[in-house]
């Protein structure tokens, strides 16, 4: 019988060693359920998923189209026993109940590991954290009242220079109209008609308005009149869509721009992913608006990911690994660029992102413009019940007082 040298012998002792740990602790798979399913934001989500694929997990896409949608198949899975590893959310009070109910793992350990706390901006942490714990990754920054224009579209209509006022914005649409264009284009769904509004109370009320009307429900001020020159304002912004903007999705909405046939959208500036899907630069192809003056609010939207309760040892450090991707910067960077977004960190190199995310991040620096969005201090019942009024106004002739009476109602404690 030939002997085998001992340290041959030792050296095949730790292959086959590190053979069985291999087996015994396969790859951190994570299953991530997602609404991400427009052309810009299918390349963004790709941006995380290749980032974690080289931190060394499996990454499982399950995708669903519409936020709604996509959260009730988490919520059934969850409640079925049979959870993914992660689920998106947005910034807002929509997980608060299956935190209450004890169905999300915190992730205190990455988070105080990472300083989360360091970096995040306040509104973001006021929603993550709850009475003390970490329960949700955030994966972006998004402010949903940009207001974007086509500059093919504007050079058409002889229009010289960007709008510096809600008036300037009006002569626009004005001109866009005269020159067979479609002035505004626009989704009539009840969340782009809540985009609108928004864009409007920013940029006329001011941050001290829209705390009135959001935070505190303040009925004298919602019956106002300045919130009636704000409601005013937004329901003469209607007059400027065409004929088959009810039930058109946003991005479609976007499209109109990107080939020239409208002018003006109220959007997210996840709106820019399809633009760069569409090979066109912010800057050179079209403009964007963070809001009408240095006052102006900048709205902190956003995506978190939050994780289902779970004992199994392979989930949790599937969710460990997922969370610690997600906010690293190099990953923060690769979604924003394609998602439209800013990172949810300003210590990144931002020097390749576009002159509309460089102007989001430049205002993110001054905290006395941050303000949460609406979702973010309305509960998702009165959320709702104001969606319900608007859109009503928006499509109906409906006096505005009985608006403002109706809005007091839907906002009532």
């Amino acid at each position: 019988m030939l002997s085998i040298p001992k340290r041959l012998a030792s050296a095949a002792v730790a292959l086959a060693a590190a053979g069985a740990l291999a087996q015994a602790a396969p790859p951190p798979k994570a299953e991530v359920i997602h609404w991400w399913t427009s052309g810009g934001e299918s390349a963004a989500v790709k941006t995380l998923a290749d980032a974690y694929r080289n931190a060394g997990g499996v990454w499982v896409d399950m995708a669903v189209a519409l936020g709604e949608q996509a959260r009730s198949v988490a919520i059934n899975r969850i409640v079925g026993g049979n959870p993914p590893t992660a689920a998106q959310f947005n910034t807002s009070k929509q997980f608060i109940d299956i935190v209450e109910q004890g169905m999300l793992n915190p992730l205190d350990e990455v988070a105080l590991r990472d300083g989360w706390d360091k970096f995040l901006p306040e509104t973001v942490l006021n929603v993550i954290r709850v009475k003390g714990h970490y329960y949700a990754v955030p994966v972006d920054i998004h402010m949903p009242t940009w207001i974007w224009y086509s500059k093919a579209a504007f050079k058409q209509a002889g229009i010289a220079a960007e709008p510096k006022t809600m008036d300037e914005l009006f002569a626009a649409l004005d001109k866009l109209k005269a020159a067979g264009l479609v002035p505004l284009a626009h989704g009539g769904q009840a969340w782009q008609d809540n985009i609108v509004f928004t864009a409007v109370l920013t940029n006329l009320g001011g941050r001290e308005l829209y705390l009135k009307v959001l935070r505190d429900r303040d009925p004298a001020t919602i019956q106002g009149e300045a919130f009636r020159q704000v409601l005013l304002t937004f329901k003469r912004l209607q007059s400027y869509v065409d004929r088959g903007s009810p039930g058109r999705n946003w991005n479609d909405a976007t499209a109109m721009l990107i080939n020239g046939k409208a002018g003006v959208q109220f959007m997210g500036d996840w709106a820019k992913g399809e633009f760069s899907l569409a090979g066109q630069v912010a800057g050179r192809d079209y403009g964007c608006i963070a809001g009408f003056g240095p006052a102006s609010p900048y709205i902190i939207q956003g995506d978190v990911l939050v994780f289902p309760k779970t004992t199994q040892p392979d989930a949790l450090r599937a969710q460990k690994l997922l969370a610690t991707i997600v906010t690293q910067p190099a990953t923060q960077v690769a979604f924003s660029m394609k998602k439209g977004s800013i990172p949810i960190r300003t210590d990144v190199d931002a020097s390749k992102m576009d002159v509309c995310a460089q102007q989001g991040l430049a205002i993110m620096k001054d905290k006395s413009r941050q303000l949460g969005n609406g979702e973010v201090y309305l509960t998702p019942d009165q959320n709702g019940a104001l969606a319900d009024v608007l859109t009503a106004y928006w499509n109906r002739n409906i006096p505005v007082e009985k608006v403002q009476r109706d809005i007091v109602a839907a906002l009532r404690n």
